[in-house]
């Protein structure tokens, strides 16, 4: 499958590029099922890798023993 080798930025311009289209109405419906099937495989895509990167985020905070990294800190 060649979404396995898109980045997710990549991903993300191709599902709005699909959505887009999807939105403009005047698509026949045969051409409207693949973008809704081609569209769902990028929508997988790219939440597999957030949650690949997620797991790397959780990864490198446990590495680090501190369980809150985005803190913030309140001016005085």
């Amino acid at each position: 499958m060649a979404e396995k080798k898109l980045s997710f930025e990549e991903a993300m311009t191709k599902l709005e590029e699909i959505v887009e289209k999807l939105e403009e109405g005047d698509v026949p419906l045969e051409k409207a099922i693949t973008y809704y099937q081609k569209g769902m495989e990028l929508s997988k895509h790219c939440s597999e890798k957030l949650s690949h990167v997620e797991k790397q985020m959780e990864q490198i905070v446990n590495e680090q023993g501190d369980t809150s990294p985005f803190t913030v800190q309140e001016e005085q």
